[in-house]
């Protein structure tokens, strides 16, 4: 598979052409990080291209975008918690400094991490964490993934939102 998505992510997911994507939510898509270092690792993309902050968008809208973040978050906490007993925390970040298109990154954090990193933010992980193929988003990580997605899914019906819809296959996750 190419990696043309990464060049277009929203408007890749728009039309079903991202293959990190997991659930559309009301202001975006819940997508696993192209990298996974740290398990769990997702993001939430703004779903209009051409969005590159929070203050773009409404007040509605950016109220939406912040709502289903703190969902994605916790849906992250919650799935990391059960599948791994070294987890720790989420941290949640909207950094936009590389990126042109408003997203938020959730960052599971675990007691395993080298001791010098697990008080620093994720960006002072040495490079090859972001680029090695050993830490490829992969099918190894569908478990987690229908994890995240199952723990989403309950937090959106105990909401009573009912926008968070399936997209994709959890068996169908490539080598991105």
């Amino acid at each position: 598979m190419t990696d043309h998505w990464r060049t277009d992510r929203i408007g890749s997911a728009l039309r079903g052409e991202n293959p990190t994507v997991f659930r559309r939510l009301r202001s975006g898509f819940a997508v696993m990080g192209h990298v996974q270092f740290l398990p769990g690792y997702t993001v939430l993309l703004v779903d209009e291209p051409g969005v590159q902050r929070l203050s773009d968008l409404p007040r509605r809208e950016r109220l939406a975008f912040l709502g289903d973040m703190d969902r994605l978050a916790e849906a992250v906490e919650r799935a990391c918690r059960r599948l791994d007993p070294a987890f720790r925390r989420v941290n949640i970040e909207i950094l936009g400094n590389t990126d042109p298109f408003l997203h938020a990154h959730i960052w599971p954090r675990h007691t395993w991490e080298p001791p010098e990193l697990v008080g620093v933010p994720v960006w002072t992980y040495p490079r090859d964490r972001w680029t090695d193929a050993r830490f490829r988003l992969g099918p190894r990580h569908d478990a987690l993934r229908r994890e995240i997605g199952t723990q989403l899914d309950h937090l959106c019906a105990a909401n009573g939102d009912r926008s968070a819809d399936r997209a994709g296959s959890p068996g169908d996750t490539p080598d991105v």
